[in-house]
């Protein structure tokens, strides 16, 4: 069986990955409510203006990473057949934002990008569980890829 990263970052595939995550993204941040909401809303707001196509650059620059921290679970997946990787993740939606996190944590420490440092650092405390939140949306892309 083929890897997640062979089935994801192919080259003819990892352009629709990365639109497809880019777009996720966009309906995950317009579908939050509240003042959490309007918080993340906002930061979103401030990321997106300081750099015309900023979300997918930083997606086709993070997936690489992404993917590593995914396959092992996919690999536990895919011994284990009878489930969705959509509905496994979901299953292990704290594991799986712990991995995810810790790639944004690092490379939020190294951005030379002081604006974009502090809009990740003030959301970062409500980074799991918007992520927990995000993990059927991203379960269901990367489904469409990997089945």
């Amino acid at each position: 069986m083929a890897t997640l990263a062979e089935k994801l970052l192919a080259p003819d595939v990892r352009p629709r990955v990365v639109a497809d995550s880019a777009r996720l993204i966009d309906d995950e941040v317009a579908s939050k409510g509240g003042l959490t909401g309007i918080a993340i809303k906002g930061a979103y707001a401030v990321v997106k203006a300081i750099k015309a196509g900023i979300i997918p650059e930083t997606v086709n620059a993070l997936i690489d990473d992404f993917v590593a921290k995914m396959e092992p679970f996919y690999a536990t997946w895919s011994k284990a057949p009878g489930v969705s990787f959509a509905a496994y993740l979901e299953q292990r939606s704290g594991e799986v934002a712990d991995a995810l996190l810790s790639t944004t944590d690092a490379r939020a420490q190294r951005s030379g990008n002081a604006t974009l440092r502090k809009a990740y650092e003030k959301l970062r405390p409500l980074g799991k569980k918007q992520v927990e939140a995000a993990l059927p949306r991203v379960g269901r892309m990367v489904n469409g890829y990997v089945s």
